[in-house]
């Protein structure tokens, strides 16, 4: 059963950046970007990079391994090499603090 699991503050996630979140042997990435907070998973789907090094750029991430681009939104795949889309979770932010459901 998913759960709601708190992850941090919203003021320990720079404007236009993310975090890296391990929880339960996952790794996870949340951002924080012009239209709000999301999450994905931390693993580039090409070659199994975090991406906790990735470039910010509007809504999308860049994995800093080779430059592969998803959507941090909906996590789709926009640019080669990277040809699987990244899983997306729920994310809900109460005053200050950011919980994710996983």
């Amino acid at each position: 059963m998913a759960e709601w699991i708190y992850v941090c503050r919203t003021d320990e996630i720079g404007k236009d950046d993310l975090m890296r979140w391990d929880y339960e042997g996952r790794t996870y990435a949340i951002y924080n970007t012009e239209k709000g907070f999301f999450a994905t998973d931390g693993h580039c789907s090409h070659e199994d990079q975090h991406l906790e090094d990735g470039i910010v750029i509007g809504m999308v991430i860049e994995c800093p391994l080779h430059g592969g681009r998803f959507d941090i939104a909906t996590g789709r795949a926009l640019s080669p090499p990277v040809c699987f889309d990244l899983v997306t979770y729920p994310l809900d932010v109460r005053e200050d603090r950011i919980f994710v459901k996983i």
